[in-house]
């Protein structure tokens, strides 16, 4: 080992000697020459390679120093030079002490973490026979399923050989040993499993011990053995128990854990409450490889690392977003779930079919809350389902979370059998389904979008200036007898051989918004937007203020 005392002293014969010797140069020569002093200290003090290479940097260090001081104008004076050849021998005995450089090494391999790496998780048997159990442990022929029941055991406090000593007689007193340890699990899960809250009860009968799962929640409350759980809640159980187990003064305490592919049988949720359990109840340095978007913690992609595979280069990791379409996938779909729930996901909300009745809403709705006060009120959020197949979807995503929702649909019938399929699937009340129909006094027949809260002349404008360049000062030849007015411009310019967008008069609409209010909100318009925004935010306040889930 490096002698401290040996090169302490060393050092300080050469600081004295360097600075007596350059006491007569200038300050800045003075001040470089001292510098090398400093940087030969820093260098023999580097605790880093004390361990492993510190003979080759002491070396280094001190023929770089014999070179840089002439160079500075100040030869080695004869204290610093002795000090110097001490230095070196003592790193010359050091490299030729192999006994020393053995013990140096096996400090080295004492330093490195344990890795425990794990590819599969095997699931804890929901039955189990003590008695074969500690016969099997006792002669030394335990199998890999006792292995994982002693984990359980461990985790759930208790005792094989006590369970098994007690006679059918202590009956109470089994019965209070296995429901406690049932309790302790059934805790602890709850705060893991949020999918749905599980209740876990060991029963005890003779030499056997059973497993047993239930949903207290669900109707009928009926036990199912461990083993005939879902696999998903199986692998869950049998990952929480193990590592738990390992991690407590096991194999695996205090180690970096490297996983492949964790919760792969998982759904979304019960991924991110696996995501949720790494950070919050392992003190473990984790390492694991996901495909999944729901495993990526988004909140921490300082954590996130991409790996790449190519003929060229071999495997990449790196911390930047590169790779290609499938590494980058995961990571792409994670920020914009994420994005999407902290732009159009609050405690109440406004689901819409398309952007572009996003678009006309939000913009129509901005305008009048900031001139009147007639908009859709604070603290509601508007949310586009990204077309009005995707409606019921949307919805249902909401309401799994518990949340406030309202639809705005469409006058005409695929929006109807919408909201008839919403109510059917008991996703939404009646209450909670507003029809753009619901601004006209009179319901407009034939149908009615969101196109049609604006007034004809408005929207006429709107159109001619968005497809100006297609229609070359052409007059389209509108239908009169087809109700909807987008309906009508979109048959008038099939008909002259383009493609209607619906996009582009909403585009045009938020634009004059900013720039000449009064070219697209006339009276009439602004009537009916108000119309629509006051129904809507009564069905949500109804709603907030029943503060119930859907049909309970």
């Amino acid at each position: 080992m490096v002698d401290t005392d040996l090169l302490k002293q060393s050092i300080k014969t050469i600081q004295q000697s360097v600075g007596s010797a350059s006491r007569n140069f200038e300050e800045a020569a003075k001040a470089q020459i001292l510098s090398q002093v400093e940087v030969l200290s820093t260098a023999l003090n580097d605790k880093t390679y004390w361990a492993s290479n510190w003979t080759t940097v002491a070396k280094k260090a001190v023929n770089t120093f014999r070179i840089q001081l002439p160079s500075l104008g100040l030869s080695v004076p004869d204290g610093a030079d002795g000090a110097l050849d001490e230095i070196e021998e003592h790193a010359e005995s050091l490299a030729n002490d192999e006994a020393l450089n053995t013990q140096a090494r096996q400090w080295v391999v004492n330093q490195m973490p344990v890795f425990v790496y794990l590819s599969d998780y095997p699931e804890i048997e929901g039955h189990q026979h003590i008695g074969e159990y500690l016969s099997r442990k006792s002669s030394g022929q335990q199998t890999e399923a006792d292995i994982y029941f002693e984990k359980l055991c461990k985790v759930a406090g208790l005792n094989p050989e006590e369970l098994n000593s007690l006679s059918a007689d202590d009956h109470e007193r089994r019965q209070q040993l296995v429901n406690r340890a049932g309790a302790l699990i059934t805790g602890k899960l709850r705060k893991l499993w949020t999918d749905r809250e599980l209740k876990v009860r060991f029963n005890l009968d003779g030499a056997h011990l059973d497993t047993y799962i239930s949903d207290p929640t669900s109707t009928y409350d009926v036990e199912v053995n461990l083993n005939e759980r879902s696999r998903g809640f199986r692998w869950f159980f049998s990952f929480y128990i193990t590592f738990t187990a390992d991690t407590s003064g096991g194999s695996a305490h205090n180690a970096i854990l490297l996983l492949d592919e964790p919760g792969l049988y998982l759904h979304a949720v019960a991924q991110r409450d696996l995501l949720k359990h790494f950070k919050a109840d392992f003190k473990n340095q984790i390492i694991f490889t996901t495909h999944s978007p729901f495993m990526i913690p988004v909140d921490e992609l300082d954590s996130v690392r991409t790996v790449n595979i190519s003929q060229e280069q071999g495997t990449t990791v790196s911390n930047d977003p590169i790779g290609d379409e499938k590494t980058l996938f995961p990571l792409q779909t994670a920020l914009g779930y994420s994005t999407t729930q902290a732009l159009f996901i609050g405690e109440k909300n406004i689901v819409v079919e398309g952007v572009s009745d996003y678009w006309y809403i939000s913009a129509a709705s901005d305008y009048l809350n900031d001139s009147e006060g007639a908009g859709i009120s604070a603290g509601i959020t508007l949310t586009p389902a990204g077309g009005a197949q995707r409606v019921s979807y949307m919805v249902s995503l909401l309401a799994s979370h518990d949340l406030h929702v309202v639809v705005l649909l469409d006058e005409e019938p695929f929006s109807r059998n919408t909201a008839e399929e919403l109510k059917k699937a008991k996703l939404i009340r009646e209450e909670g389904v507003v029809f753009v129909s619901e601004a006209f006094t009179a319901p407009p027949k034939g149908g009615a979008d969101i196109e049609d809260l604006l007034e004809p002349a408005v929207f006429d404008a709107l159109m001619t200036e968005a497809f100006a360049k297609e229609l070359g000062g052409n007059t389209l030849s509108l239908n009169a007898n087809i109700p909807r007015i987008a309906k009508r411009y979109e048959e008038a310019l099939k008909a002259a051989g383009i493609a209607f967008n619906k996009t582009r008069p909403a585009r045009l609409f938020l634009k004059y918004l900013g720039e000449n209010p009064s070219h697209v909100m006339s009276e009439p318009t602004k009537n009916n937007f108000r119309k629509v925004f006051s129904r809507l935010n009564s069905a949500v306040e109804k709603q907030a203020q029943a503060d119930r889930k859907p049909f309970r």
